[in-house]
């Protein structure tokens, strides 16, 4: 049985390899525009993680 990965370790793992293709790279535009990439990856996984808590409730 394969198991189904999850929205949030998606980006993880592509947070991850823009991270990696970034440090890779000498500084400049690309390695910005990858670097802003797997941050915004990343915050996007947290958010969602964030939002489908359990313990989150609704604002009174």
């Amino acid at each position: 049985m394969v198991k189904k990965k999850t929205v949030e370790q998606k980006w993880h793992e592509q947070s991850e390899a823009a991270k990696q293709a970034a440090a890779k790279l000498p500084h400049g535009k690309l390695k910005s525009e990858l670097l802003r990439k797997a941050s915004q990856l990343k915050t996007a996984s947290q958010i969602n993680l964030w939002l489908s808590s359990p313990g989150l409730q609704p604002p009174t």
